[in-house]
Formats: structure tokens, C-alpha cells, sequence
């Protein structure tokens, strides 16, 4: 797959995150919790984003500015080009009764666009401080918790749960709902399966992320990220 060069619209803060918004060329938004490779300009390895929002003729990510990459992604402005490959992985499944989605700081990033594909179902979101929770804005139908309060403390059976975020939040979901859709991260370097780089173990065996997630069910023994990092905010 060719990398296409996508230009800036623009950048918005939202919180401590960026909302990078960027003319969507010949590239497809595919499946909520697919990803895409991003590099900017100025930087040699790319960094993966879930897609967060697709109106017509865009494609927008919110960025998370915690390390290099992310940063010189949160820093562009509107003009400059960016070169994107995508859409990669797989994403979550739309074919559930009664979606709730839930969700952990960075890891609302795709809930935007799977909330409109899902005709803005409820959704849990749960965030450290207030000024993190003004991501929360864009998602519809949400409740909102702020830390010590956990989103899983709010969980009530008999939803479909699509979940993103931190990884013990995560585990807690899938032992909490054994078939909730759970979006994984972990760093990755190519999108491809090359690097090996996203290798995580799923049921005794190491497996690359980017190629059978992110979105994986909701097994937690043997599905945990070999490594920390994430996919919505490297």
C-alpha cells in the first residue's frame, strides 16, 4: 500500500490533545478502530493513529503530544503535508444489539467515528482530570467519571462492549465481559506486520497486533501486549 500525501486543515485543541484534521485525498476511512500510519515531515519511522472522526473529505486524528512524534504531529500546521498509509489492522465489529462503548483517556480517539457508525450509542468515558475529560465533547450519549472513579465501576450487564484504552482497564473489562471487542496498543514501527515491533500473545503464540488487531476479543489471559505503548497516542 502507497503512502498518500495528505494536507493539514488543520489543528484544534481539545484539552491537552490535538485534533489533527487533514484533507482525506484518495484514502478510505474503512472500519472504526482500523488505524493509519502517519509521518510527518522531518521524521523517518511513522506513528499509528485510530481514525477519530470522517466528514466528508477529511480524515481527523486526536493526537495525544506525549513523545517526539506525537508532538511534530500535534505542531503542524494548516498547508503542510503529511504521509499517511492506511486504513491497517482490523477494527471493531458493527454487527452488535446493544453497543456501549467505554473507554480510558487517548482511548476515546476512535469512538467519534464508531459511535456515528453505531448511531451514537451510550458510552462510558473515563479520564485523570477535567481538562483531559474535554475530549469527552466528542463523543455523543456520553457519562463521564474522572479518576479515583473507574469507568468499569459503572459497567451493567447486557450491553456489546467496544472498549479502547489503557491496558489495565482493559483486562478489567475482558474479565468483566468475556465478549467485549477490546482495542489493544502497543507500539508499532511499520503497520504491516514487518518489525514485529506490536508482537503480542494471543492464546500461547506471539502475534503482530497491527495485522490481527488492534480490536481483539475479550480474552484476557494470553491476549495482553507483550509491550506498553499505544496505538492512539505514540
Amino acid at each position: 500500500m502507497s503512502p498518500a500525501r495528505l494536507r493539514v486543515l488543520g489543528v484544534e485543541r481539545v484539552g491537552p490533545y490535538a485534533l489533527l484534521r487533514l484533507g482525506r485525498g484518495p484514502l478510505d476511512p474503512g472500519t472504526p478502530g482500523q488505524f493509519f500510519m502517519l509521518r510527518p515531515p522531518g521524521l523517518v519511522v511513522p506513528r499509528p493513529m485510530s481514525l477519530c472522526l470522517a466528514p466528508p473529505g477529511e480524515l481527523a486524528f486526536l493526537v495525544d503530544p506525549v513523545g517526539a512524534g506525537t508532538r511534530a504531529l500535534a505542531g503542524l500546521e494548516r498547508g503542510d503535508g503529511v504521509h499517511v498509509v492506511g486504513p491497517l489492522g482490523n477494527g471493531f465489529r458493527l454487527d452488535v444489539q446493544r453497543p456501549l462503548l467505554l473507554g480510558g483517556g487517548i482511548g476515546v480517539a476512535p469512538f467519534p467515528f464508531l459511535s456515528a457508525r453505531l448511531g451514537r450509542p451510550p458510552a462510558l468515558l473515563g479520564f485523570r482530570t477535567a481538562q483531559h475529560a474535554e475530549a469527552a465533547a466528542l463523543v455523543p450519549n456520553a457519562e463521564v467519571v474522572l479518576e479515583p472513579t473507574l469507568v468499569t465501576e459503572l459497567l451493567s450487564p447486557g450491553f456489546d462492549v467496544l472498549a479502547c484504552g489503557p491496558e489495565p482497564m482493559l483486562e478489567a473489562v475482558g474479565r468483566l465481559e468475556p465478549a467485549a471487542q477490546l482495542a489493544w496498543e502497543a507500539p508499532m514501527a511499520c503497520g504491516f506486520g514487518a518489525c514485529y515491533g506490536c508482537a503480542v500473545e494471543i492464546g500461547g503464540r506471539l502475534a503482530r497486533l497491527c495485522v490481527e488487531g488492534p480490536v481483539l476479543g475479550g480474552r484476557v489471559r494470553g491476549q495482553i501486549p507483550a509491550m506498553a505503548g499505544k496505538v492512539a497516542a505514540a
